[in-house]
């Protein structure tokens, strides 16, 4: 009798990546990038395009290793009416359209291609490189898999802020072959966003969680805790940016960074809004569709603000 795994089709492996998602990386990758040329270090297109893809290919494959393994824990079967497609995975599995294993294999095909481009752009740029690669990908990893799970333990928002940090420095580095205070510090802002991003789309999602013992975050704090949470970090992003503007470390044009804050805010209230009302969780998807709008305008604005210094050299 034949056991093997039936072939993934195209249209599952590409909804098993979640391109949905994808854009906050190439905002991330278009900052590093802007940070780069703005120091007057030139600019490689090839090594640029090889960074987007490589990049695109990790948080490719952090998705479907997430998908793989809330597979077997149970956690996005437990759910029946996930908040898609912010929530609850690609539900390419629990739809019958792909195997658990079917996600493993996409998963390490990627993360196969991320080392070996990585090790090719490390050759042309330096091992500097390498560090920030390779904790992407453990990062990318440790994120869903046991025995770290960091998801369930409450760190996720911990790592997915480091992981978006990470390829903000890994894009610049990538061109320069050295890291930067400047691009540091002017990133930050940026993954606390990222974080709230996956703060505030844990809550419709908590309950479940909950039952298979993902200890997430949301699950930890309740609704009331994760919106104090969250609305600390929008505020702290943007005034973390102010005050290093006011401190002269990034270039006076990054406050156009700040344009993320209206959307920032309002997903806030809106959040805090639905907590008052006790409204179903379909309320939140405008409030997560803000938070994940802030993060790629901030990211946007802030990469302008740089290409802006880099024009004028």
């Amino acid at each position: 009798m034949n056991t093997a795994t039936p072939a993934l089709s195209l249209s599952a492996a590409w909804r098993l990546t979640r391109p949905g998602f994808l854009a906050l990386t190439a905002a991330a990758v278009a900052l590093g990038l802007a940070m780069a040329a703005a120091c007057g270090c030139g600019f490689d297109a090839l090594r640029a395009g090889v960074t987007l893809g490589l990049a695109l290919a990790a948080h490719a494959a952090a998705n479907a290793w997430n998908d793989y393994h809330d597979a077997l824990n149970g956690a996005d079967a437990a759910n029946p009416a996930p908040l898609s497609p912010f929530t609850g995975g690609s539900r390419v599995i629990q739809q019958g359209t792909a195997q658990p294993e079917h996600a493993r294999q996409l998963a390490l095909g990627l993360t196969a291609l991320v080392v070996l481009g990585g090790l090719w752009l490390a050759l042309q740029t330096g091992t500097a490189l390498l560090a920030a690669g390779l904790a992407g990908l453990v990062l990318g990893w440790a994120y869903s898999a046991p025995p770290l799970r960091l998801m369930a333990r409450g760190l996720g928002e911990v790592a997915v802020a480091a992981a978006w940090w990470l390829i903000v420095q890994g894009a610049q580095v990538a061109q320069r072959g050295q890291w930067s205070l400047i691009a540091a510090v002017s990133a930050l802002p940026f993954a606390l966003l990222v974080a709230n991003i996956l703060l505030i789309n844990a809550l419709p999602d908590a309950p479940w969680d909950a039952r298979v013992g993902k200890r997430t975050l949301a699950v930890r704090l309740g609704p009331v805790g994760s919106a104090a949470l969250y609305t600390a970090l929008a505020a702290g992003a943007h005034a973390g940016l102010a005050a290093a503007v006011w401190l002269h470390i990034p270039p006076a044009t990054a406050w156009w960074g700040l344009a993320s804050a209206p959307l920032s805010l309002g997903a806030a209230a809106l959040l805090w809004w639905h907590l008052s009302q006790r409204r179903p969780v379909a309320a939140l998807r405008p409030a997560i569709g803000l938070t994940i709008g802030a993060a790629i305008v901030h990211a946007l604005a802030l990469a302008g603000a740089f290409a802006a210094i880099a024009a004028q050299r």
